[in-house]
């Protein structure tokens, strides 16, 4: 703890003596637990060795278990063995506790095969960490670049000075470059160029940001008319499809109805003079040409409502953006006005 604070006093005098001399001190720091996590081929390993664990400790569980079996059946039959006997088995149930600590001391302890495992697949990642820290230094002209994930206690770290991203970004291109082409290269420098611009100056950051933002946007809107425009297309679709099948369902509710008529006719005709009375429930099948409509018309109507549905979740999903873009707005404006005002 002392020399961590001597550390930091030292590194203040340094500060403090560059400041007096005109020059501007620039400090950075990462986040290496961070950056590890971030990391494809370290995260792979991690689940993997993970695994390993979790198959030593099931081990270990089942050590127990036997053990505390031995022990059960030894207690329960302890009255019946001789002092031999009885020696015996504690003798072999103090052999199985010893085993199973050292094994347990093996996987899980201080210099145990989790440990050194994790600090071998850390090791090859924290080299291009460093590796990419001094290129970042030299380029930037960084004074100091602190590890927050270290033991040094950082008790206050601002974001703006974290250069984990960029640390990231560096040991990626790396990776990415032995796969490019000559013209994916030159686009990937270009992009590297854009990036870099954008870490020197917080400004430009805020001023992509803020691109992004309407372009997201701009892209949702375009979105939403698409959809819009879907719906419509598809709502006249169906109504066209609906009153095809009404014109037909009526063209042949007519055909049916002059058969049925005439069919009436004569039925009325044979039985006026027995049952005068039935002759309207004789006519009442004439109305299946208008029965068949009904189905379509509702389904029309449903679509109908469906669309209705869309287009208001639609406006809903378009006026959310928009508040989120007004929150974004004054919330940039007031990190602005609080930022002069730290300024002044």
């Amino acid at each position: 703890m002392r020399r961590q604070v001597l550390f930091i006093f030292l590194a203040l005098i340094v500060a403090n003596t560059s400041q007096a001399q005109g020059k501007t001190t620039r400090i950075g720091y990462i986040d290496m637990e961070y950056i590890l996590e971030n990391v494809a081929d370290y995260k792979e390993a991690k689940s993997q060795l993970e695994l390993k664990a979790q198959k030593w400790k099931q081990e270990i569980e089942a050590k127990k278990l036997n053990i505390n079996t031995l022990k059960e059946n030894l207690k329960a039959e302890k009255a019946l063995l001789t002092k031999e006997l009885i020696d015996e088995r504690e003798t072999e149930i103090k052999f199985l506790e010893n085993e199973m600590l050292e094994y347990q001391q093996k996987q899980f302890g201080a210099d145990g095969n989790l440990i050194r495992q994790k600090s071998a697949l850390a090791k090859p990642i924290q080299d291009q960490v460093f590796t990419a820290v001094q290129d970042i230094a030299e380029a930037k002209n960084y004074d100091f670049i602190f590890d927050k994930s270290s033991d040094l206690t950082m008790l206050f770290s601002n974001k703006r000075f974290d250069i984990s991203d960029q640390v990231l970004r560096v040991i990626n291109r790396a990776d990415k470059r032995e796969q490019l082409t000559k013209k994916q290269l030159k686009d990937q420098e270009a992009k590297e160029s854009k990036e870099n611009a954008i870490d020197e100056n917080p400004a430009m950051a805020d001023r992509q940001k803020a691109l992004d933002e309407k372009r997201t946007a701009r892209e949702k809107l375009i979105e939403d008319r698409r959809l819009e425009q879907e719906a419509k297309k598809k709502e006249y679709e169906d109504r066209r499809k609906a009153l095809q099948a009404e014109r037909e369902a009526k063209k042949n509710g007519t055909v049916s109805e002059t058969v049925k008529s005439t069919e009436a006719s004569k039925t009325t005709e044979t039985s006026k003079s027995a049952e005068p009375a039935k002759t309207g429930e004789t006519a009442k099948p004439a109305a299946t040409g208008t029965e068949t409509t009904e189905p379509v018309v509702d389904k029309a109507a449903e679509r109908q409502k469906l669309y209705e549905q869309r287009k208001k979740e639609l406006e809903e999903r378009k006026k959310k953006i928009l508040e989120e873009r007004e929150a974004a707005k004054k919330a940039k404006e007031a990190e602005t006005q609080k930022t002069n005002t730290t300024n002044n």
